[in-house]
């Protein structure tokens, strides 16, 4: 999959206004009620990741987890990272 322009990044940031485009990556951290729940997000992530065989970064502290997404073999920001960032954003 080919990488995105900047223009194009930003047209589907439109889309996703809480992420962010910083250093050939979506970016957003997301607050959750308690240790406990920020887990039960990952876990859930994990498993769309895995559907689509296309994994983030995943940093946790406590109750915040920070979703970087690229697409390596693109070196940068492709489609597959909106899809994925679309479909988190469903999880809520």
């Amino acid at each position: 999959m080919s990488k995105l322009s900047v223009d194009q990044v930003a047209v589907n940031l439109n889309l996703l206004p809480l992420w962010k485009h910083e250093e050939e990556k979506l970016v957003k951290t997301f607050v959750k009620e308690n240790f406990k729940a920020a887990i039960a997000f990952v876990t859930a992530i994990a498993k769309i990741a895995e559907e689509q065989n296309h994994h983030p970064d995943i940093r946790i502290q406590y109750n915040k987890v920070t979703l970087c997404l690229s697409t390596h073999d693109s070196q940068g920001v492709t489609g597959k990272d909106f899809l994925l960032a679309q479909q988190i954003e469903a999880l809520g």
